[in-house]
């Protein structure tokens, strides 16, 4: 694929000059947004074509077809997304904390309390859970969601929770701050489009063995469909090495900086599977740059219906909060913790 990349001042019937010269040298032409066009085709016939146009920026081949996500010309930096007031893709590196689903009322509201104590910056928490067994604990669903808008309405907190079908996507939507897509769902194209046509932020998982194109093809679905919020999640790969969950692509994230303007967090969580390997990891992903972590924690993990060996107890947060800052210093940005300090009510009740 091909995509030429336009000036901000490019006028419409500059516009429509691009369109005229091209229409014949290759197929598919289709304008992304007014000043992103693609097509399919030979990349020194369209530059030809181009060769003198003031209004063209770029000219260049897309590898793995994905124009919007692609860091083109304009785009040499990430694109921040801002989940409310809070910036994924700045200077500052973002934590993103809590468990992996909501279990009841007193779970939800400490853990989301001790959360926000630390100085993290957005609540997860899934109301809709998609389990590899049909007999496991697979979310609270309605009563889920509004329990985590009771923790967003304590803490103050922004909130990321997964949707899982095609069918709950409006009302995960008004109930959340961003949706996130989930591994097991990342090639759910009628999912993606659905989430594309949302004008609110997305968490992008990686699928269990998707490779960067893929993935990154999984993310052009939502921004095709008009929804240019979205962020990627490196959560492990599966691999032939059997001595964790997952292996987590470190790597992925290096790549990815060269190749997308999108911001890139990682789920160290799912990768270790055990809890003694998630500040490591966490603190790795710091130092090789990406855009902040998204971390499973619970108040006892002890009682957790969902992931339990990997979920971070939320009393042991803080620490890693405090670990975390040389590690962001070390790649060029800093933490700045959510104010934590503010009098909150205890919980009551189950």
């Amino acid at each position: 694929m091909i995509a030429i990349v336009l000036a901000e001042s490019c006028t419409p019937a500059q516009h429509q000059q691009v369109l005229s010269a091209v229409q014949f040298t290759g197929s598919g032409l289709r304008a992304h947004t007014p000043h992103l066009l693609s097509l399919s085709g030979d990349l020194d016939r369209v530059t030809a074509a181009l060769d003198g146009l003031s209004q063209v920026r770029e000219v260049t081949a897309v590898p793995s077809g994905c124009p919007r996500a692609a860091r083109l010309a304009g785009r040499d930096a990430t694109t921040p997304v801002w989940v409310q007031d809070v910036e994924i893709g700045g200077p500052g590196f973002v934590v993103v904390a809590g468990p992996c689903s909501v279990e009841n009322r007193h779970q939800m509201l400490t853990t989301a309390q001790e959360v926000r104590a630390c100085g993290a910056h957005l609540i997860r928490a899934g109301a809709f859970k998609p389990r590899t067994s049909p007999y496991g604990f697979q979310g609270l669903g309605d009563a889920g969601l509004g329990l985590l808008a009771e923790a967003r309405e304590r803490t103050g907190l922004p909130l990321v929770s997964e949707v899982v079908d095609v069918r709950d996507v409006e009302r995960v939507a008004r109930a959340v701050d961003m949706v996130q897509v989930g591994a097991r769902n990342m090639q759910n194209y009628p999912l993606l489009r659905e989430v594309g046509r949302l004008r609110m932020p997305v968490l992008l998982k990686r699928g269990l063995a998707a490779t960067l194109d893929e993935w990154l093809l999984a993310a052009e679905y939502v921004l095709d469909g008009g929804n240019d919020q979205v962020v990627l999640c490196e959560r492990g790969i599966r691999t032939f090495e059997p001595g964790y969950r997952f292996t987590l692509d470190l790597a992925a994230v290096v790549v990815l900086k060269e190749r997308t303007h999108l911001p890139v967090i990682v789920d160290p969580s799912h990768a270790a599977g055990l809890r003694g390997r998630v500040v490591p990891l966490a603190l790795a992903a710091a130092a090789v740059g990406a855009d902040g972590i998204i971390v499973e924690t619970h108040h006892d993990p002890s009682v957790a219906l969902c992931d339990a060996a990997q979920a971070l107890p939320s009393s042991e947060l803080a620490g890693l909060m405090d670990r975390l800052e040389s590690a962001v210093a070390s790649a060029g940005r800093f933490l700045r913790r959510s104010p934590g300090d503010r009098a909150l009510a205890p919980v009551s009740g189950a």
